[in-house]
């Protein structure tokens, strides 16, 4: 009797033990599923949102001042030439515009014969006199049609300018687009080759064998 009572209080005990233990699991289970208690362990990860490259962005940035969209996709070399392709074409277009105002202006005076205005006398050739080149001169008609010539010459490298002005402009807009999209271009290794046989169905019920190649990217 004294062997069984000593049993039945260990058991007693040990029954004691694990309902606490089990009541201590379903309290720290029901803390964890209380949303309004958090644990001093308790980690908060915000996470992080990358914002999407946007051509359109680079585009319109570009199309504000030429050279910004390039700064938003972070080719800052490519604005130096950028500038110095502008500033090359504005030359060119500045030098064709004066030379062709100049040898319009004594093209007309060298017509009317207005001995007020003899603007044609900036670009008469040094080994020619004025008496040359006018009232029915020695080289009147040679001098006419070369001022002429020179007129139309600069007037049509003149609009060329304004036309590579325009290039640069839209290539400046073209890059900034294109560099844009390839920063969100996903080019990643998972480009594969593969080569498997197959068959293709052939007239009069044969089957042909053959390999086909196949692209997994």
């Amino acid at each position: 009797m004294k062997f069984l009572s000593v049993n039945k209080y260990r058991v007693l005990a040990f029954l004691v033990t694990f309902l606490a233990m089990l009541m201590g699991v379903n309290q720290a289970q029901a803390q964890n599923d209380d949303p309004d208690i958090i644990s001093a362990d308790t980690v908060f990860v915000t996470p992080l949102t990358l914002q999407p490259h946007s051509p359109h962005k680079a585009t319109f940035y570009s199309a504000i001042l030429p050279g910004l969209g390039q700064a938003y996709n972070k080719k800052y070399w490519k604005i130096p030439l950028l500038y110095a392709g502008i500033g090359g074409v504005i030359y060119g277009l500045d030098f064709n515009t004066t030379n062709y105002k100049k040898y319009r202006r004594a093209y007309r005076d060298i017509l009317i014969q207005d001995p007020s205005n003899k603007s044609y006398l900036e670009v008469l050739p040094p080994s020619l006199t004025e008496d040359q080149v006018i009232n029915g001169g020695q080289y009147a008609d040679w001098f006419e049609s070369a001022l002429d010539s020179r007129k139309k010459y600069y007037k049509k490298y003149r609009d060329l300018s304004y036309v590579g002005l325009a290039l640069v402009y839209v290539l400046n807009l073209v890059d900034a687009s294109v560099d844009a999209h390839f920063k969100t271009f996903d080019v990643s290794d998972d480009l594969s080759l593969h080569i498997e046989p197959t068959i293709t169905p052939m007239y009069g019920g044969f089957n042909g064998m053959g390999l086909q190649v196949r692209f997994v990217f």
